[in-house]
C-alpha cells in the first residue's frame, strides 16, 4: 500500500473526464466559497466527473470533480473516490 507521503511517487489512479462515486460525505471545511463551513457539498454515492487534477502540499493528488447533479466542482483525495464502471 502506498502511503499519502508517497502518493506522488506513482501516477494519479484517476484520469481526466473518468466517472468517479464518492466513498464518503464531503462537507466545506472553509475552503469552497459561498458555502458555509460544515454545510454537505456531496453526499456518499453521488456521481461526479474528473476535471482536473492537482496536487497538495507535495504529498498527494486532488482530484477536481465536477458533480453535474449538484453544479459544483469538488476537491477529492483517492481514498474519497471509487471508479465507476460505464
Amino acid at each position: 500500500m502506498v502511503s499519502d507521503e508517497m502518493e506522488l511517487d506513482q501516477p494519479p489512479a484517476f484520469e481526466l473526464e473518468q466517472k468517479v462515486r464518492l466513498r464518503k460525505l464531503i462537507r466545506n471545511d472553509g475552503t469552497f466559497p459561498g458555502e458555509p463551513v460544515g454545510c454537505t457539498l456531496a453526499k456518499k454515492g453521488d456521481i461526479g466527473y474528473v476535471v482536473s487534477i492537482g496536487t497538495y502540499l507535495q504529498s498527494y493528488y486532488i482530484y477536481a470533480v465536477h458533480f453535474i447533479d449538484k453544479g459544483f466542482i469538488i476537491g477529492c483525495r483517492k481514498k474519497e473516490l471509487e471508479l465507476v464502471d460505464c
